[in-house]
């Protein structure tokens, strides 16, 4: 039988938790990825450590120009993460009460965070770095990059998403005119980081 070890366990707690408290004060670069989406739609972002998950999920919405207008979640090692219901019949966190440094110790970290469980627009998050600091980080989460517009509202997920480009795009296609004026203005290869950024400042 191996030696036990006292305190080791309790060692192991008091190092995640220095781990924590020493993130919470850095700047995590985040990117944002829709899954399934070809070409991929992305964003790049610097955020505190310090931002909880509902602010994570505003500043989501935000860069990928949702309207929060449906129900999401963060999962995060298998944990659900979202708004309190008192309906809510399955296991789940409040999503206020946690912040990056908590459920991010590290670089490399990955998490989804979905939105819509109809259309279900599944994200995929990951930590790329945590840095000490960053000349263009200021205290306000700032967009450094990405590509592609996000999909409209209630266009069916990813599959319905290129299937009313597909359809938006042919005039053959027996629903062109329904589909090109519900898109309107619409521009999927628009990727706009000062509007972005605009709208990101004003997040409180």
């Amino acid at each position: 039988m191996g030696k036990i070890v006292k305190g080791k366990g309790k060692e192991a707690v008091t190092k995640a938790k220095t781990a924590e408290t020493n993130n919470a004060n850095k700047i995590y670069q985040i990117k944002i990825s829709l899954a399934e989406s070809k070409p991929e739609i992305w964003r790049r972002v610097l955020v505190s450590g310090k931002t909880t998950l509902s602010k994570l999920h505003r500043i989501i919405q935000m860069l990928m120009l949702w309207e929060d207008y449906h129900l999401h979640e963060f999962n995060i090692e298998g944990i659900r993460y979202t708004v309190p219901d008192p309906e809510e019949m399955e296991p789940y966190k409040d999503e206020k009460r946690f912040h990056l440094y908590q459920v991010a110790l590290k670089g490399g970290t990955t998490f989804l965070y979905i939105y819509d469980f109809g259309d279900e627009w599944i994200h995929n998050i990951t930590v790329e770095k945590i840095l000490d600091n960053d000349e263009r980080f200021v205290g306000k989460p700032l967009c450094i990059g990405g590509a592609l517009s996000g999909p409209p509202e209630d266009c069916g997920g990813v599959y319905g998403y290129y299937e009313t480009l597909k359809a938006a795009k042919n005039k053959r296609h027996p629903e062109y005119k329904l589909n090109k004026e519900w898109l309107g203005e619409f521009d999927p290869e628009e990727f706009n980081l000062g509007s972005i950024n605009i709208v990101l400042s004003g997040l409180r």
